[in-house]
């Protein structure tokens, strides 16, 4: 599997790539929140209330969150950008 670039953003003079490991023919696996939240060593209610305010990107499917590792790597390096 190859990496690949999908865009460029450039925020405050800096150019950022946002590279994929998946193509388009292949699915990301979901995590739970219990799955996310062990990842990033956060309580999984803090992680919804995260994705509830839209702090972190997650899907409501009925009762339950899902989210992508990708997505937690990119709210990661935000935190890490803006501290």
């Amino acid at each position: 599997m190859s990496e690949r670039i999908i865009e460029f953003k450039e925020v405050a003079g800096k150019t950022f790539e946002r590279v994929s490991r998946f193509d388009s023919t292949e699915f990301e696996p979901l995590l739970n929140s219990e799955q996310a939240a062990s990842l990033l060593q956060i309580h999984h209610k803090t992680l919804q209330k995260l994705a509830r305010r839209g702090e972190i990107r997650g899907t409501h499917i009925g009762k339950l969150w899902r989210f992508r590792a990708s997505d937690l790597n990119e709210w990661f390096d935000r935190k890490q950008r803006a501290a």
